[in-house]
């Protein structure tokens, strides 16, 4: 078990972050831990429940979707354990459960679905928006995040406070393990809201109350992807915010 300050130049890096330990079948427990002023972040607890799953399922079968809900605040100074439930496995999908305890406590639980990949039409209806380049783009401290550097570009909205448009990629060369760059984006995914482009937008930033992710398309988190959140909806005390996803078409170089 690793303690870390994440405020401080990390002793582990992403990867060491995603590395589960299997206790028995169908059982996990996360290896790293440490200090953190604040509740263990989402998007930390999300990846780690996706490779649990992932962990279980025939080979050759991809992460197709995520749907996740936070139950309690959980603590990154204590070990978390992700029990796995093997709902089915077709000829196709296989779909999964996940709960995430700490201290005898159900802190988030997700479903998951994992496919064979197909060939088959590929068209995109709305494309992108035009973020630029952004190896020449301001830098972005992500503080939260192992291994993860940020960029900004041009934003969309004015005085939200915080971002609703990133460029964000890993500082080190991920292994080409799909299941591991789809944990990887569903650690960064959690990080922004576009509910700050709302009017009095940091008033409904908060904590995260369900979480869900579709992978459409394979992507490699060691290059530039772009995180584009659009503000959806705010009523009765929570919000909903749609983003997407894309890989840069820019030079991976590093500096």
């Amino acid at each position: 078990m690793n303690g870390v300050q994440p405020s401080a130049e990390p002793a582990v890096t992403i990867v060491d972050l995603l590395e589960l330990e299997e206790l028995d079948q169908d059982l996990y427990w996360a290896l790293t831990v440490f200090e953190d002023p604040y509740s263990l972040y989402g998007g930390q607890v999300a990846a780690q429940a996706l490779l649990a799953a992932g962990r279980t399922v025939p080979d050759g079968r991809v992460p197709h979707s995520l749907h996740g809900y936070y139950l309690r605040s959980g603590d990154a100074s204590r070990p978390t354990i992700f029990r796995v439930e093997r709902d089915r496995d077709g000829r196709s999908f296989s779909a999964r459960r996940v709960v995430a305890v700490q201290g005898g406590k159900v802190i988030f639980n997700m479903s998951a679905s994992f496919q064979v990949p197909e060939d088959g039409d590929d068209h995109q209806v709305n494309p992108m928006p035009d973020a630029g380049d952004p190896n020449t783009a301001e830098e972005l401290r992500l503080a939260r995040l192992f291994s993860i550097e940020g960029r900004l570009p041009k934003q969309p909205y004015e005085n939200t406070g915080w971002p609703t448009r990133v460029w964000a990629r890993s500082t080190i060369a991920l292994p080409d393990d799909r299941l591991l760059h789809a944990c990887a984006l569903t650690y960064l995914s959690d990080i922004f809201t576009g509910l700050a482009a709302f009017p009095g937008g940091a008033v409904h930033s908060g904590a995260s109350l369900d979480h869900v992710v579709w992978f459409h398309r394979p992507i490699r988190m060691d290059d530039w992807v772009l995180l584009d959140l659009v503000p959806h909806s705010v009523a009765g005390g929570a919000g909903c915010t749609p983003a997407r996803s894309t890989p840069s078409t820019a030079s991976s170089a590093r500096a």
